[in-house]
């Protein structure tokens, strides 16, 4: 079994965790929550986006929360066009994060915009991004199955990670939206993306809809990965996703990838302590195992 030693845990709570919400979160229990879990040695993190208070209201304090985080590690900011681009950068961004689904019926129902429309679009403003020094993270949704087209095409998968690759992106975060994907079908994906896109940072962002993210994780390491996204508590899902649950709660991770000796340089009980702050004003239920374990000791 050929396992890595470490590896590196992206936390995506603040942002993909809260964008879902209903309740509007305040502005200082969202910058008390990253400080937290970026003091239980998390080193990169989702932290807001800077998208249209009219669709996903939760975000529209970015630029507040932006003042008093920035100064972090790597502080990654989502922007879905030019306008979000240019307000993460007034606002200190140093990491920015665009996203496309591989399936166009998600992008059309997301963002009015087929998949080459869209990627026509962000060729220029990656390019941009690039020219002024700034870490891009392409997030790829629906690389495994649609809610809406159904199993997607690996080969599909395969062929927007490399249009991304060859404009010159620091990292793909390829995503499992609705928490379809199998073990087996992980496993076949990321060696795939690892035997073709040598070089970039690779990174598997599951979803827990069906139970399986732990297990696809574990068949990404088996192929090679040792990064991953994740959400404090096992918050959020895609609000433009039907059925989508929340991502794979990151102290469900952790311990796992502990428990096999594979180090994250994070702090689980105080990363509990993160999930406390944020638990009183979010809506849902925790998902997460070992939040629920540990509160019961």
């Amino acid at each position: 079994m050929n396992l890595p030693e470490t590896a590196t845990i992206i936390e995506v709570g603040p942002r993909d965790g809260l964008q879902n919400e209903a309740n509007f979160v305040p502005t200082e229990q969202k910058v008390a929550f990253i400080q937290s879990l970026f003091n239980s040695g998390f080193r990169e993190m989702e932290v807001t986006s800077f998208v249209s208070p009219k669709w996903v209201p939760q975000m529209s304090d970015a630029a507040e929360v932006m003042e008093y985080v920035s100064h972090y590690d790597k502080t990654i900011v989502l922007t879905p066009n030019q306008r979000g681009v240019e307000a993460a950068l007034q606002a200190g961004a140093k990491s920015v994060a665009v996203f496309l689904g591989v399936s166009s019926t998600f992008n059309q129902k997301n963002i009015n915009r087929t998949t080459e429309e869209a990627l026509k679009g962000l060729h220029p403003v990656i390019k941009e991004l690039k020219m002024q020094g700034i870490f891009v993270r392409a997030c790829i949704s629906t690389a495994f199955h649609c809610p809406y087209e159904g199993a997607v095409d690996p080969d599909d998968t395969l062929a927007l990670c490399q249009a991304f690759y060859e404009m010159g992106v620091d990292e793909l975060s390829v995503a499992d939206t609705i928490g379809k994907a199998t073990p087996k079908e992980s496993f076949a994906l990321f060696s795939k993306l690892k035997e073709e896109l040598p070089g970039i940072l690779l990174t598997a962002h599951f979803h827990d809809t069906r139970k399986m993210a732990l297990a696809n994780i574990y068949a990404a390491l088996l192929a090679g990965i040792n990064r991953f996204d994740s959400s404090a508590g096992g918050l959020g899902g895609c609000p433009f996703a039907p059925g989508a649950s929340g991502n794979v709660a990151t102290e469900d991770v952790v311990y796992m990838l502990h428990e096999m000796g594979i180090e994250t340089g994070i702090n689980l009980d105080s990363l509990v302590k993160s999930i406390d702050i944020i638990k009183p004003y979010v809506s849902r239920e925790l998902s997460s195992w070992y939040y629920r374990e540990h509160q019961k000791a």
